[in-house]
């Protein structure tokens, strides 16, 4: 069961000299309560992909914290993120821009979004 508590977005330079989008969610998903960090950036082709990543120090760990994220990813997006385990032991979390353009359906991130996309658009 996923309960979305709050959220919001907000954009700024990373440290390559990217403008990022980071979206914030809290969430209590089967009563294990976390926030959570997704930053999109533009990539390869100027795509749209938001990265984030499991904590080892989450109740019950890097892959249960993988899980609970995934499912709240899907629940706010009808869509479920990629889940990759890393060699060097991380599990990252990868949502496309079908994710992003589900998050523009919540007013708390609408404009924030919207906004970063006419930012960084290519023309």
């Amino acid at each position: 069961m996923v309960k979305v508590i709050g959220g919001g977005a907000e954009f700024d330079e990373g440290r390559s000299g990217k403008t990022l989008l980071r979206t914030k969610i809290t969430a209590e998903v089967d009563g294990v309560r976390s926030d959570d960090e997704i930053t999109y950036g533009r990539y390869s082709r100027n795509n749209a992909l938001g990265f984030a990543a499991a904590r080892a120090s989450a109740p019950g760990g890097k892959k249960a914290d993988a899980e609970r994220l995934a499912a709240v990813i899907k629940a706010l997006t009808g869509r479920e993120p990629g889940v990759y385990r890393m060699k060097d032991g991380t599990i990252e979390i990868i949502c496309s821009r079908a994710h992003l353009d589900g998050l523009k359906r919540y007013a708390e991130l609408a404009d924030t979004v919207e906004s970063w996309l006419e930012a960084t658009s290519c023309r």
